[in-house]
């Protein structure tokens, strides 16, 4: 048997993750990370003390799995390879029986999975408030978390408890039923016989059903915690209990006996074979393995060397390399924590060194990473779902993605040059060699991502994109000695995947159970007439009830974003929040990306802020403070999405509207992103601090220029030069040396 190879994890509403690999497995082996060890010194950084692949499990949306050896080892890697191949199989030869079937054998074989990977855990879930109490280390919260859920330290040496195994066969006998051949107590009987009782369910079908939905249920509760186990549970009772509401409440329903709620999640379109669980099997299995590759050639490392190469000369070298890493792992990662653990090992000494208090630096490098969420050409599991639910390909949920994405990171970029000159952070020089003589010998690995996109431009299919761009990935890797892809790490590489996709298909699976209650009882409809209902009240005026509406949805979502994964977060906005901005006339697009982000905000939003919570614990700094820094750092990402919302020149930050649109869009938002880190930073570039003042007028300037329209446009930027005149003149009352406080606080 092959070494057995394991990854930093890819998350679990997440895509792909870049996974630095550790031989040993996903635990400790007495010492420090191999990520400390093999980065650091391309860098010219310290050798740091950090695992981050434990740090990562604990303050990803994941948690970690067990360590298995011998026999049971050798049947996961033969399960993980088993399912690999079914769903490249699936990507040339469809099943002829449809989608739905292929759902069937692909959660079969996933579900049973999650009861061996994953043991049961089921110490209670640390109160909210012990993030707070003391410094974010690998000591003192093991367990923060966003979702509720209690996150061991380690992942379990032990192997699978027999309840565990009676679980995965139950898990594996309830998957199946709906396609075994034989009668059955009045079931069974092949997957026509399956489907034509779809209204009409017997018995030991609804028996059947309802142990698969107890079996998710706890599959989530392993793999993320308590909380999304606990919506389901709501929504499961809103749908059976919801009929006895008084008829004139706004919820209220007719009521549903179990039947017909097991019916809807177990044999229908928008159950646990709905589109989320369809994105998982067809998309995001097919990304993980693709990034599982990518680990394995070697690009994580390239990518990190050539941001350290790209500013080894600069004052701001260190900030600049923590943010250019997070955004090359972004476009081949789908993970924020994980990302931001991935970057933080390697260039928090570098960071520390420069002078950057481990606040401020934490709070870089968890905006940095949540940034791979949001960075193509590999978004978050939900852009899958933003294709299926819209109908589009997903190179248009790309190009809506590319122009926020440069925006989120110009934000980023200017408050790193605002610190670096506020604080008087020192130029730290990273042994690093010639980017381009880098990019020379390694620059291979972007071809791949290249490829990418130019195949779905040419009319590939997302799936049969990625597979082929593996393929170039695989012939890529023998370029590089140390990191060929010989048949042993191919497994490897196919069975991390797999690994990497359990938590996410059965979070997209119980999700079945939110979209299903939500359809089948109209609630989608009536909750979007509340909302409107409750911005209506304020004003009449149609352009306020959607500012109104907009702010109010942007706060459901963040709140909601805190409790459960954001692929689940994006699904119940879809469905609820998502109706009451169509019916103000919001485009599709639009909607669907104003929930996508504001579900991804989850992970920098306090008081959970799960990057956050991993980058504290990367850099041993305060928690709160950590989370504030996180939260100015990615300011942008929370006020982007409003532009493209209430106004219809926002939708040129999509890529929507002509060159026209797109170019006004664009650099009036760019200018509102960085009168807005000037405000934040209290400093203006080339010339000095910025007092109270002129940063409550550069705030007010930075939001009006994000109301795209001619007047607030021009408002704004009156306001924007009314500040920088105010910065002048402080300065030049201040003296030669007024403004230059090193050190002083941000």
């Amino acid at each position: 048997m092959s070494p057995n190879v394991e990854s930093i994890r890819v998350s679990s509403p997440l895509v792909s993750a870049i996974r630095f690999t550790e031989d040993s497995g996903p635990e400790r082996r007495g010492g420090h990370s191999r990520v400390a060890e093999a980065e650091a010194p391309a860098v010219g950084t310290d050798p740091v003390q950090i695992d981050p692949t434990d740090i990562a499990g604990r303050f990803e949306d994941e948690k970690p799995g067990r360590v298995l050896t011998g026999p049971i080892a050798l049947a996961l890697t033969a399960a993980t390879l088993a399912i690999s191949l079914l769903a490249l199989w699936q990507v040339f030869r469809p099943l002829a029986q449809g989608s739905k079937y292929y759902l069937i054998f692909f959660l079969a074989g996933v579900l049973p999975l999650v009861f061996l990977v994953y043991p049961a855990d089921l110490r209670p879930p640390r109160r909210l408030r012990e993030l707070f109490a003391g410094r974010a280390s690998s000591a003192s919260t093991p367990d923060a978390t966003g979702s509720g859920g209690s996150r061991p330290t380690g992942s379990g040496g032990s192997g699978p408890s027999r309840v565990d195994w009676l679980l995965a066969a139950a898990a594996l006998a309830g998957c199946l039923y709906p396609v075994l051949p034989i009668a059955l107590a009045g079931g069974g009987g092949g997957y026509d016989a399956f489907l034509d009782r779809q209204g009409l369910l017997v018995g030991m079908d609804v028996a059947m059903g309802s142990v698969l939905l107890l079996l998710l249920l706890e599959g989530c509760r392993r793999t993320t915690g308590w909380i999304l186990p606990a919506v389901c549970l709501v929504f499961l009772g809103y749908g059976y209990y919801g009929g006895l509401l008084p008829q004139t409440w706004a919820v209220a329903h007719a009521g549903l006996d179990f039947g017909q709620l097991v019916d809807a999640f177990y044999n229908s379109d928008s159950g646990f074979y709905g589109t989320p669980l369809d994105v998982a099997a067809t998309y995001i299995v097919l990304f993980t393995i693709y990034g599982a590759v990518l680990d394995l050639s070697g690009a994580g490392r390239f990518f990190v060397n050539l941001s350290a190469a790209a500013f080894r000369r600069s004052r701001t070298a260190a900030g600049r390399t923590a943010v250019a890493s997070g955004f090359l792992l972004g476009t081949v990662s789908g993970s924020g924590a994980a990302t931001t653990v991935s970057i933080g090992a390697v260039t928090w000494p570098i960071l520390r060194r420069a002078g950057y208090p481990a606040e401020r630096a934490g709070g870089m490098l968890a905006a940095a990473g949540v940034g791979a969420i949001l960075s193509p050409p590999t978004l978050g599991a939900a852009a899958f779902i933003i294709a299926e639910y819209l109908g589009v390909s997903y190179l248009q949920v790309l190009g809506w993605a590319v122009v926020p994405t440069v925006l989120y990171y110009l934000g980023i970029v200017l408050s790193v040059e605002i610190d670096a000159r506020r604080s008087g952070v020192r130029a730290a020089s990273l042994a690093a060699g010639s980017a381009w003589r880098l990019l020379a010998r390694s620059g291979y690995h972007f071809a791949s991502l290249f490829a990418i996109v130019g195949l779905l431009a040419v009319g590939l299919s997302a799936t049969r994109a990625v597979v082929l761009a593996t393929v170039l990935a695989i012939v890529l890797s023998f370029l590089d000695r140390s990191h060929r892809l010989t048949p042993a790490r191919l497994v490897a590489a196919l069975s991390n995947g797999v690994r990497g996709v359990l938590a996410v298909t059965v979070v997209c699976a119980a999700a079945g159970v939110i979209t299903a209650t939500t359809t089948k009882t109209g609630l989608g409809p009536q909750a979007a007439a509340l909302l409107v209902g409750a911005a209506s009240a304020v004003s009449s005026e149609p352009a306020v009830v959607l500012a109104l509406t907009a702010l109010l949805a942007a706060v459901a979502l963040s709140l909601l974003g805190l409790a459960v994964p954001v692929t689940a977060s994006f699904v119940i906005g879809w469905v609820i929040i998502g109706p009451a901005l169509l019916d103000l006339g919001v485009s599709a697009p639009a909607a669907a990306m104003f929930v996508f982000y504001f579900a991804v905000l989850s992970e920098v939003s306090p008081p959970t802020a799960l990057a956050a919570v991993a980058a504290a614990a990367v850099t041993g700094g305060r928690l709160v403070p950590t989370m504030w820094h996180t939260l100015r750092y990615a300011l942008p990402a929370y006020l982007i999405p409003l532009a493209f919302v209430i106004t219809p020149t926002g939708l040129g930050l999509l890529g929507i509207g002509g060159p026209r649109r797109i170019l006004v869009a664009a650099v009036v938002t760019a200018l509102g992103v960085a009168v807005l880190a000037v405000a934040a930073g209290g400093w203006l570039p080339g010339v000095g601090a910025a007092g109270a003042p002129e940063r409550v007028i550069g705030g007010a300037a930075g939001l009006t220029l994000l109301w795209l329209q001619p007047v607030p446009v021009a408002i704004g930027a009156v306001l924007a030069g009314v500040m920088a005149v105010g910065v002048f003149i402080r300065r030049g009352s201040a003296g030669p040396s007024g403004g230059t406080r090193a050190g002083s606080p941000a």
